[in-house]
């Protein structure tokens, strides 16, 4: 099966939908048949649920699924990351209790790292994981998780080992958050919207068999999910498109959307939006002047540019190879091209940029842009981590100094003011 070519695989998932499509079936009792097939994630292993092929064939196959008009399994959202890891670094009970959850959309996650007192600092978790009983008690706190208020299951990053240093003191866990003992509060951004959750964690309880990573080796498996959200952020995702058909399955599957999609409705704004950079000046009456043809030349070249190098990390992704540090390039261009495209949008409307409602154009998105982008080089890792990151691991130059990585975890300082 692994050795198929693009146009077996293509035959073969047509013969598949011709066989087994139905719109009037449910859509978890489609996904099911569908991931029961092994086409719901195709580069996911035969032994769970997949078949096998490379991860360029899965978008071969979206591609059929697409264009015969039929619905692919659940991608949006944290459970892409969940599935990613739980593949790569979890146990066979894991895989066997979560991944079909995931494919089939019927259980939502989050991604439970960040805290207010480290930032972008993961390592410097202080959430505890204390072993008692027989299991793991979680007291803590964490912030800026995005779908955390409807999340079923979260991925934890926890202190286990106050005396070993900050990055070989983590362990790896799966939440259950629906259980008593997390409290999630949205977050108000200042463009309108609430993603972002804080989550406060009081004697919540894991089970031993709920430990993704060793003792002390959670920062490995972090550095998985991490690696893969960043290839993801470089500005080529794609989300689902809703399909405007009355039968039940249809339904169901714009509702998912609606659902699903509703903390991340912001996100195109978020990245400068290049694509409305002529319009808008069309619309403000400034396309032909000079100065502004000029400066939207050079973020639609920034953009392309940026997309080229996206496409080369997803070429690799798609033959194989695991995610590296070029995720890490793709996001920090996808941010120097978001606040060139702010800047711009500015330019262009002067004033009337921080117009809201039916007043401005577009309806206030100009101002929306404004005030989101400064998000995409905060999420998945400031721009600072970032230039880290490909100085040290893509140049080879030497690491920063550090003071907080040669001693106990419980002896470095932390929020501490003046």
């Amino acid at each position: 099966m692994t050795d198929m070519t693009e146009q077996q695989v293509r035959e073969e998932v047509r013969a598949f939908l011709k066989a087994n499509w139905d719109p009037n079936l449910s859509l978890v009792a489609w996904r099911n048949i569908l991931v029961d097939s092994g086409w719901g994630a195709p580069h996911y292993p035969k032994e769970w649920l997949g078949k096998g092929l490379p991860a360029a064939m899965s978008l071969v196959v979206d591609e059929e699924i697409r264009e015969f008009g039929a619905v692919g399994a659940a991608k949006m959202g944290i459970r892409t990351l969940a599935g990613a890891t739980i593949l790569a670094h979890g146990s066979d009970l894991h895989k066997q209790t979560y991944l079909r959850g995931i494919l089939t959309g019927q259980e939502t996650w989050c991604q439970l790292f960040s805290e207010p007192g480290s930032g972008s600092d993961l390592a410097g978790a202080a959430t505890r994981a204390d072993f008692k009983d027989g299991k793991w008690i979680i007291n803590g706190q964490k912030v800026w998780t995005t779908s955390a208020h409807h999340a079923d299951f979260g991925l934890l990053l926890a202190r286990t080992d106050w005396d070993a240093v900050k990055h070989k003191g983590l362990t790896y866990f799966i939440i259950d958050m629906r259980q008593p003992g997390i409290d999630v509060n949205q977050l108000k951004q200042m463009n309108g919207h609430a993603s972002f959750n804080q989550v406060f964690i009081t004697d919540a309880v894991i089970e031993e068999d709920m430990r993704v990573s060793e003792l002390g080796e959670g920062w490995k498996v972090a550095t998985t999910t991490l690696m893969h959200e960043r290839r993801g952020a470089d500005g080529a995702r794609r989300y689902d498109a809703k399909i405007e058909r009355p039968e039940q399955l249809y339904q169901e599957y714009n509702e998912e959307i609606d659902h699903q999609l509703a903390p991340y409705i912001w996100y195109p704004q978020r990245t400068g939006r290049v694509d409305l950079l002529i319009e808008h000046a069309k619309a403000e009456g400034r396309y032909e002047e000079p100065a502004i043809r000029q400066e939207i030349a050079k973020v639609l070249s920034m953009a392309k540019a940026a997309e080229w190098t996206a496409r080369r990390a997803h070429a690799a992704q798609n033959l194989g190879k695991p995610p590296g540090p070029e995720g890490s390039i793709g996001k920090l261009a996808a941010s120097h091209v978001a606040r060139a495209a702010n800047r711009v949008h500015t330019m262009i409307a002067g004033a009337n940029a921080m117009l809201t409602g039916s007043d401005s154009w577009m309806d206030g998105t100009i101002a929306e842009i404004l005030v989101s982008t400064p998000a995409i080089s905060i999420a998945g890792g400031t721009d600072e981590i970032q230039r880290n990151i490909i100085s040290e691991r893509v140049l080879k130059m030497p690491k920063e100094m550090r003071t907080d990585t040669d001693r106990p975890f419980r002896e470095v300082p932390r929020n501490q003011v003046g």
